[in-house]
């Protein structure tokens, strides 16, 4: 702290070193202001698909790029290495998220994980089943898993807009129930959107599994042994014919969740080395000219990486290039549709366009408010504290922003219909937007109204 013209200077490392931020107020921070990025991704790629841009836009996503070395190389195009590689990342961010909320979070009481859970699988049922009311049958009915999705990032950042009207928990509500929805569109994934198994490369990736498993169970919490036998799951994942993107739940699911240095221990540790610091720094002030102060500022720093839990550092690490750079990439990659306004009406009344957009928008709310009702009036659970079920029903509308999963598992399922691609990206887009929308409008108008009420009687009905 300095003085400048009598009044106090705080420097901005120091007002950093300072504040303390919960995870969940870095994750909601982080999720908004993804979910706007996002958003003008998506304006962009639109624009590139319908402008004099859209034969090099759609080029350069058809280009072969490999990566190896003569003979043992990797040859795909940039739209396969960005789907089937750069995801990797994101979804390995989702399984150390999912992992963190199992263990210590918001799924980790059961009396709070029912609600989110119950309105989730009422969320990715009921949107599943209004699809294949609409197509029932052929290979229209691959779709099925499109609208079960719920994009995290564009939610909670239309959601984060409204600011102080809607409570905190509704946030918390939010942000678990996408989680448990992210779980289930990675099970989908990994058990109806397979085509064909070779079962070498599977037996592979079982044993590299266990590999990682060994290296937990053994106490390794350095991170480097995981990330190459990671590389190597991803690799046998690749040619087992399952998506390779699971690689990264897969090898999630094995980063230690205990750290290395017991919080007791490095707490007694940190006050002989505070004093070893600063006996160093009377000696010399300067940190260059000073090596025993450097190397005791070094141990200090080992030290406190050392008692952080390995899975959340690396949560806290990937996040930020995951949700600023995969996802927006994946945005700019794969939300360029090209969009003919003279059969717009044929194009959004097409049975797939419409089973997702009915799926998104209609069978999310029912999905996520009914279930949620059902479960209250049963008595299996209670609404959280200063929530009504008109919050619930907010939720519920914006549970059908389906971006980035719902396009990830529509190029899954019409991978060789790029007619029914079309449409499905048609209807997911457009669903999204409304959902967005007519979920922002709803809290708006009834959130404020309902802010005393929501303290004094939270589970009043509608």
């Amino acid at each position: 702290m300095k003085k400048l013209s009598g009044k106090e200077y705080i420097a901005p490392w120091e007002k950093a070193f300072e504040r303390v931020l919960t995870p969940f107020d870095i994750f909601i921070h982080r999720q908004t202001t993804s979910g706007v990025l996002l958003m003008l991704c998506a304006i962009v790629a639109l624009y590139l698909a319908n402008s004099q841009w859209q034969g090099a836009y759609h080029h350069f996503l058809q280009m072969p790029l490999s990566i190896g070395v003569e003979g043992f190389a990797l040859s795909k195009s940039v739209h396969h290495w960005i789907n089937d590689g750069l995801m990797t990342m994101f979804f390995f961010v989702v399984g150390l998220e999912l992992k963190r909320e199992v263990l210590v979070g918001e799924l980790a009481d059961p009396k709070q994980a029912i609600l989110p859970i119950i309105a989730a699988i009422g969320g990715m049922l009921i949107p599943a089943l209004i699809y294949i009311g609409i197509n029932p049958e052929g290979h229209a009915f691959n779709g099925w898993g499109v609208p079960m999705a719920t994009d995290i990032a564009f939610a909670l950042g239309t959601l984060a807009l409204l600011g102080s009207r809607v409570p905190k928990n509704l946030l918390v509500f939010l942000v678990a129930l996408a989680i448990v929805d992210d779980l289930g569109a990675v099970m989908v994934i990994a058990l109806f959107y397979t085509e064909e198994i070779n079962i070498t490369a599977l037996v592979t990736a079982v044993v590299v599994l266990v590999l990682l498993v060994s290296l937990n169970r053994g106490g390794v919490r350095r991170t480097l042994p995981y990330n190459l036998l990671g590389l190597l799951l991803w690799l046998a994942m690749l040619k087992s014919g399952i998506h390779a993107t699971l690689a990264g739940i897969l090898l999630a699911f094995t980063i230690p969740m205990q750290p290395k240095y017991d919080p007791a221990r490095f707490l007694s540790q940190i006050k002989d080395m505070v004093g070893k610091i600063h006996r160093a720094y009377q000696n010399e002030e300067n940190i260059i000219k000073n090596e025993e102060l450097r190397y005791r500022v070094q141990a200090l720093e080992d030290g406190a990486r050392m008692v952080q839990a390995p899975a959340q550092v690396l949560e806290r690490k990937l996040h930020l290039p995951s949700a600023y750079i995969v996802i927006p990439i994946f945005s700019l990659a794969n939300a360029g549709i090209p969009i003919d306004w003279s059969s717009f009406g044929s194009t959004v009344t097409h049975p797939i366009a419409l089973g997702i957009g009915l799926g998104l928008v209609l069978g999310k709310l029912i999905g996520i408010a009914g279930f949620s009702w059902l479960a209250v009036k049963l008595g299996m659970t209670t609404l959280p504290e200063g929530l009504n079920f008109k919050h619930i029903v907010g939720v519920g509308l914006m549970g059908g922003i389906g971006f980035t999963m719902s396009i990830f598992v529509a190029e899954l399922g019409f991978a060789h219909y790029p007619e029914d691609l079309l449409m499905a990206k048609t209807g997911i887009l457009f669903a999204s937007l409304l959902a967005g929308i007519s979920g922002y409008l709803w809290l708006y108008f009834t959130a404020e109204k309902n802010t005393t009420e929501n303290t004094t009687n939270p589970n009043k009905d509608l």
